[in-house]
């Protein structure tokens, strides 16, 4: 009986073990890095990464990717760590007004 007792308590704890490793697998693959954050900024827009930093919110993390499109806008796209959340354009400018841009010339 000793022995079938042992075989029990070894099977369920590598089944445990087993459960909890998969569980570790998933929520590492449910994680996007920052590389993959930028690479997925760099082909949905075409243009050229400026920067790329990490920020905590709360309890997750999200990636800020300022961009150069080929159309010449600068866009800041937010990715957050968690997969599946796809990145959101959180500004849009071209080519910003100089300091003088609000006057107009007399002609």
């Amino acid at each position: 009986m000793t022995t079938h007792k042992n075989f029990i308590h070894a099977l369920l704890i590598s089944l445990f073990a087993g459960a909890a490793g998969l569980a570790v697998a998933q929520s590492a693959e449910s994680t996007v890095t920052l590389d993959q954050a930028v690479l997925q900024v760099q082909q949905e827009t075409g243009g050229k990464v400026l920067s790329a930093e990490q920020r905590g919110v709360g309890r997750r993390q999200e990636y800020r990717i300022k961009v150069l499109t080929a159309d010449g806008h600068v866009r800041v796209m937010v990715v957050s760590s968690e997969s599946g959340k796809n990145p959101s354009s959180a500004q849009s400018t071209k080519n910003p007004p100089a300091k003088s841009a609000g006057r107009k010339e007399k002609r």
